[in-house]
């Protein structure tokens, strides 16, 4: 880093009402009072570490090169886990080695090092806030010229999950929700491209118990309280209520199969 005062970004599932996310920006200004931080979100649903993946390869790469990303969804808090800062793509993530990288675009191939030298982490220590006293300090160190081989040692490649690809055949596609986000819309493992326009008027798509007939490129082509699929900003296939809940309307969970039917 050239800087002292580069984006660190929070993602985390501490939610708004309490002071955890404040004390991690404490320790990281206490370092370096420079630092420019940027909440990306703090609405994670509470330990569900896919759902915080999805956030990080929705947002991550959008920020300038050389952010320093500071993750904390952490339901191994205080176990073996290991505590890592990982380069890919000239970004820097630090969190916990439990998934949460996965769906970054080179975490099969990220520079890993497991944080090791206490001398960058807060002088008390706690049993179950590292986001606190492990990852902000260790943020705040690398964003103020720190080398990864300074505040930790190389180590193993990342613990990264996958979720299951979507199945294509000649009938159709079979994929699944992989994530709810806080409009309730449905979003899916089926790239939006494998639905081209030939299709948009002659199939279906099973949705739990409902039966949907409609692609549409927009929310605003959709009737409100219609059900639709679309393309959603993510490139995969959403499937959404205009000015409703999906997710409550059509009683469908995240893990639910969703299938497209072609009509000969």
């Amino acid at each position: 880093m050239t800087t002292r005062a580069p984006i660190i970004t929070l993602t985390t599932d501490f939610g708004y009402k309490d002071h955890y996310v404040a004390a991690m920006k404490a320790v990281i200004l206490g370092i370096n009072p420079e630092a420019r931080i940027i909440d990306i979100s703090h609405g994670i649903p509470p330990q569900d570490i896919m759902a915080g993946a999805w956030v990080l390869r929705n947002s991550a790469y959008l920020f300038p090169v050389g952010t320093i990303h500071v993750a904390v969804i952490d339901p191994g808090v205080g176990s073996d886990r290991r505590p890592v800062a990982v380069r890919m793509n000239n970004h820097l993530f630090v969190g916990p080695d439990n998934g949460l990288f996965s769906l970054l675009t080179g975490a099969d191939s990220a520079e890993v090092f497991e944080l090791t030298d206490s001398a960058y982490w807060r002088g008390t220590q706690s049993n179950t806030f590292h986001g606190r006293d492990l990852f902000s300090p260790v943020a705040a160190h690398l964003s103020l010229g720190t080398g990864l081989s300074d505040v930790g040692v190389p180590s193993r490649e990342l613990l990264t999950y996958r979720w299951a690809t979507a199945i294509v055949d000649d009938e159709g596609i079979q994929g699944w929700i992989v994530h709810i986000d806080s409009y309730g819309n449905l979003i899916t493992n089926i790239p939006g491209e494998l639905i081209t326009a030939e299709h948009y008027k002659n199939l279906k798509i099973y949705v739990g118990t409902h039966i949907l007939k409609r692609v549409s490129r927009t929310f605003s082509d959709v009737s409100p309280g219609e059900a639709a699929a679309v393309t959603g900003s993510s490139g995969m296939v959403e499937i959404v209520i205009n000015r409703g809940d999906a997710a409550e309307m059509l009683g469908v969970q995240k893990g639910a199969p969703v299938s497209v039917i072609y009509q000969k």
